[in-house]
């Protein structure tokens, strides 16, 4: 089994800063892509910013210059660091990851998810 762990979602004022991480742990044979997805209440499911196995990232327009993932390929980790909130980041935050995991002496391609953390920026 293979789990997505995330933590780091608080209340924060604008212009504040929060730094969210996710940890994977498990039959966990190799993370490719991992990746930072957030949904606001009655929104769709956003896909906030992405990093490659060698660290290459992307991100959604909106967060450009805001945020920053990285990861540690030695610890299975991903982090999302978030400056200069606005009240429009509110919603929860889930880590998803591609990754292979070996059962027995077999290899299988997944993709897992967190159950996801809660970023709210208020006054």
């Amino acid at each position: 089994q293979v789990q997505l762990v995330e933590s780091g979602g608080d209340l924060v004022q604008p212009g504040g800063s929060l730094r969210l991480s996710c940890a994977a742990s498990g039959s966990i044979f190799s993370i490719n892509g991992m990746h930072w997805y957030r949904q606001a209440p009655g929104k769709e499911r956003e896909l906030v910013a992405s990093i490659t196995r060698g660290g290459s990232p992307t991100y959604v327009d909106s967060v450009k210059g805001r945020f920053t993932i990285t990861r540690d390929n030695d610890k299975n980790t991903v982090n999302l660091q978030m400056n200069s909130l606005k009240p429009e980041d509110t919603a929860v935050y889930r880590c998803n990851a591609d990754l292979v995991t070996r059962i027995g002496s077999l290899y299988y391609a997944m993709n897992y998810w967190g159950k996801g953390t809660l970023v709210t920026v208020s006054s």
